[in-house]
């Protein structure tokens, strides 16, 4: 009997993130916000470099050094998209989790 008893209470688990309720929150959310911000400042560089090599690349005719900018480009803009959507792509996932009965 117990073991039913037991398992009726997991059954009604909840989750609520507040971030607020632990010490060091705001520490944090500081810390995610630095990052995020040195990741732009890293994918701006990135992109800058990528699409120097891609040019000088294409005007001396050199296929590999283009083709190494391009992907630079193509790999800076993709992680400033991600790092841009992560609150997004995150709460998506998290809400998608909560519809699961």
């Amino acid at each position: 009997m117990p073991v039913v008893t037991l398992v009726g209470l997991l059954a009604d688990v909840s989750l609520t993130p507040t971030p607020g309720d632990l010490p060091g929150s705001n520490v944090l959310q500081q810390v995610t916000n630095g990052l995020a911000g040195w990741a732009l400042v890293l994918a701006v560089a990135g992109l800058v470099v990528g699409a120097a090599a891609w040019a000088l690349g294409a005007h001396s005719q050199n296929f590999h050094q283009s083709l190494v900018g391009r992907r630079v480009v193509l790999v800076s803009a993709l992680a400033a998209l991600l790092v841009g959507a992560a609150p997004a792509i995150v709460n998506f996932f998290f809400h998608a989790g909560q519809g699961v009965r």
